[in-house]
């Protein structure tokens, strides 16, 4: 019985100490310089908004004039806007120089690699390999030549890089391009924080679960299956049956109302913690849906994940025939 009593107060011990650890903050970072990306609308949009309360000096990349405008209207003068499409290499690095100029001699503190898009849901049989691209590009590619471009300030301030991935760069539970951009994000993320510690470089990864923002728009999602779905040879729709895009359509709409978090300042506190406390996570999982179900989930054996991921699809009209 003492044995564990003793045991019970070395655990509460070591929690209550990794608590306080988490808290301590790193200090003198107002004004310290920080780019975000994809500062449209989203997670991207709420952080550069924070941020600038905060004291930090906010690079807010943005890809249309639009969201830059309506974001400047709304925050200090100190934060600055810039148009950037992570696709194209020019533009990364010409920002990257402009960035540059804007922070010598102090570099840059923090990067969050924010900007992603979602691409087509739909099974693999569906799609051409301009489907998987775009969100590949944007996602995994866009993100790493970000991140070589702006290195080599990072290093300079010893600073810190918070890359958004997603809890489905650990469990595939959709079938397109996003789900491989974000793994790779998870390959990525690990390699470069390993890459990074000789130099005094943390790096993070946040893995939200579904988040109520403009890439997860259940609407937007449906009429890009949608019209992949009109677009099928005949046989292919044969193999699934005329019934399976509704059937499929309201399986996964239950599901998203199950596990839809609406309130989106939870990642938003992930990257501040990620930024500004002593000793940030190497990975936060974010979200009820995130930590109570996906991520348990992909950690159990393949066979298990099968059987609860395939409950969630329609039946197809081919499974019927044999």
């Amino acid at each position: 019985m003492l044995f564990y009593a003793f045991l019970f107060l070395g655990i509460a011990s070591l929690w209550w100490r990794w608590r306080a650890r988490d808290g301590i903050k790193v200090t003198n970072l107002t004004g310290k310089y920080i780019f975000i990306t994809g500062c449209d609308t989203g997670f991207g949009n709420m952080a550069a908004k924070i941020f600038d309360k905060k004291g930090f000096r906010v690079f807010a990349s943005c890809l249309t004039e639009t969201g830059a405008k309506e974001l400047k209207a709304v925050t200090s003068k100190q934060l600055q806007t810039v148009l950037l499409d992570v696709k194209d290499s020019d533009s990364v690095k010409k920002v990257a120089a402009w960035v540059k100029a804007e922070v010598q001699p102090e570099g840059l503190w923090g990067l969050v690699n924010n900007a992603g898009i979602m691409g087509p849901l739909a099974p693999t049989d569906w799609l051409d390999i301009e489907h998987f691209r775009e969100p590949i590009e944007v996602n995994l590619i866009g993100l790493i030549n970000v991140t070589i471009n702006m290195l080599p300030l990072i290093k300079k301030a010893k600073g810190r890089i918070v890359n958004v991935s997603s809890i489905g760069g650990c469990l595939a539970f959709s079938s397109g391009g996003y789900f491989p951009s974000k793994f790779g994000v998870e390959g990525f993320n690990d390699s470069l924080r390993r890459d990074m510690k000789a130099f005094g470089v943390k790096v993070c990864c946040i893995q939200p679960g579904l988040f109520k923002t403009p890439l997860t728009d259940p609407t937007k999602i449906m009429k890009q299956k949608e019209v992949i779905w009109n677009r099928l040879p005949p046989d292919i729709k044969k193999q699934y049956g005329e019934e399976y895009f509704q059937q499929d359509a309201e399986k996964k709409e239950k599901l998203s109302k199950i596990c839809l978090n609406k309130d989106i300042s939870p990642v938003v506190q992930c990257m501040d913690h990620a930024l500004t406390s002593l000793y940030p996570h190497a990975h936060y999982v974010v979200g009820q849906d995130a930590k109570w179900l996906w991520n348990p989930l992909s950690r159990m054996p393949a066979v298990i994940q099968d059987f609860l991921l395939l409950r969630n699809r329609a039946e197809l009209a081919a499974s019927h025939a044999k």
